[in-house]
């Protein structure tokens, strides 16, 4: 009989063992400071065991039939949705998302694992016109993809369930194993996600989940049992890994500050509730948040001010388990400390608070500025809380400029019913996604998810993560 997963005092996944360790950590819910598990931290012995687990499941994973690998992961998107009350209760929590949001994630998970079951059966292959040229004449060639191993997943808190989906869902449709280290604040959605996986049929071993403190997460990128690091968090800890990965294949998924620009043509019927929700949903805790937007200069002032009405109206700070709520708590107190110290220093700087611009315990309001220097780090620099800058521009190639201002490239939008300056914005902007009519922080299961300049290298989204996960071989024959 299977042995259901305490949550409250949960342990560690390697192989088809539940394992505990010597020392642990209390996880706290950020809303209520209360704790809601105390969960074993992996040491340098259990990451060890672990991707020794991988590396030998590694030979069985790689063997089984894409046929089998669908059936998996089909049976783990149903049972996802039959435990959706459990991880949405988990994922409101560990992470203090609004429960809207949480059901969200929740949704968005089981179209990951059905995207990437559906993927597994598509081909993996081509045939190769090795007789284009006469050098070629009577050779046959093929070419096909194939795993190339360990991989190491790091995930961050933000979207405990889903974006470990990105990485889980393409490595167990390629064949390849994991050892995942999910973020120390949520690792309860991933540890569920791992007893969804097991009840699913996967192979013991394709999945190992070990907590442990971030300074001892740098053990395995060195670890030559590891072919590929897959890590989706900040700035900074990403570029290390790079430096450090040696000649491992890399996707990062780092920060961002994405900026809209709205052209004087804009519905702003439509614009303006999609802006507001993209740019605090979740307290903005998300590397495609709304941050900046820009606004013709010809219409900035009804804009900014119908804007500014609409947050106050529509966005609601408080208890993330109350349905009305978007903005429930920063994930800890020095997140909160760190937005109200970028929000007065652009004060300082001779910004304008139009709306917000101060904590509520472990919240901060939903804030909205204006005459921003574009050198604070409100605006330069990844705020990952609710505040958006407000801009005005004189022309069209100013605005493309002005969203280029950056380090960061994940999304971008434009809003205009003109067909040939939102071609214009795909080509200029330089940013993973352009998005038009639509707010920067839409994102499906199938885009190629990724960012330019420091925001990273690499794509999810299911098939483009299959194609980082695997390795293309040729095949030549001579057929004289």
């Amino acid at each position: 009989m299977k042995v259901p997963l305490d949550l409250a005092n949960p342990r560690l996944l390697i192989g088809s063992e539940w394992t505990a360790a010597t020392d642990s950590y209390a996880v706290v819910d950020p809303f209520t400071g209360a704790t809601i598990a105390t969960v074993p931290q992996g040491n340098t012995a259990l990451l060890d065991r672990a991707v020794a687990v991988a590396h030998e499941a590694f030979e069985r994973t790689r063997k089984q039939p894409p046929y089998e690998r669908a059936a998996v992961l089909h049976k783990a998107a149903a049972i996802l949705e039959s435990r959706t009350q459990q991880l949405v209760d988990t994922i409101v929590a560990e992470a203090g998302k609004p429960i809207v949001l949480a059901e969200a994630e929740v949704s968005r998970a089981i179209m990951t694992m059905t995207a990437s079951a559906e993927a597994a059966r598509q081909p993996n292959g081509q045939i190769l016109d090795v007789d284009a040229f006469s050098s070629g004449a009577n050779h046959f060639g093929l070419a096909r993809r194939f795993p190339i191993g360990v991989i190491y997943a790091i995930t961050p808190f933000n979207f405990p369930l889903n974006l470990v989906c990105h990485k889980l869902g393409p490595a167990i449709a390629t064949g390849n194993t994991v050892v995942l280290k999910p973020a120390p604040r949520t690792p309860l959605s991933s540890l569920l996600l791992a007893d969804v996986l097991l009840e699913a049929g996967m192979i013991p071993g394709q999945v190992n989940v070990v907590t442990c403190p971030n300074d001892l997460a740098g053990r395995l990128v060195k670890d030559d049992r590891v072919k590929m690091i897959s890590f989706t968090g900040s700035v900074k800890v990403g570029w290390a890994i790079r430096e450090n990965a040696g000649q491992k294949k890399i996707v990062l998924e780092l920060g961002g500050n994405a900026p809209a620009i709205v052209e004087p043509d804009a519905d702003l019927d439509a614009a303006i509730p999609i802006l507001a929700s993209g740019g605090f949903a979740y307290a903005g805790q998300s590397c495609i948040h709304t941050q900046r937007i820009y606004v013709h200069e010809a219409i900035y002032e009804t804009f900014r001010d119908r804007y500014v009405s609409q947050v106050k109206a529509k966005i609601k700070l408080g208890d993330p388990r109350d349905r009305d709520v978007l903005v429930g708590p920063l994930i800890d107190k020095a997140a909160v400390g760190r937005i109200d110290e970028w929000v007065k220093a652009a004060v300082e700087h001779g910004a304008t608070v139009l709306t917000g611009g101060a904590a509520e315990g472990v919240s901060y309001q939903p804030t909205v500025l204006e005459n921003v220097d574009p050198t604070d780090e409100v605006s330069c620099n990844e705020v990952f809380g609710p505040v958006v800058v407000l801009a005005s521009y004189k022309t069209f190639d100013d605005a493309i400029a002005m969203a280029n201002n950056s380090r960061f490239g994940i999304h971008a939008s434009l809003f205009t019913r003109d067909l040939t300056k939102a071609m214009a914005a795909y080509e200029r902007l330089e940013f993973g996604s352009v998005l038009i009519n639509q707010a920067p922080t839409f994102r499906v299961e199938t885009l190629p998810y990724g960012g330019v300049k420091e925001s990273g290298v690499g794509r999810e989204g299911v098939r483009y993560a299959m194609d980082d996960m695997t390795e293309i071989k040729a095949l030549v024959m001579n057929l004289r």
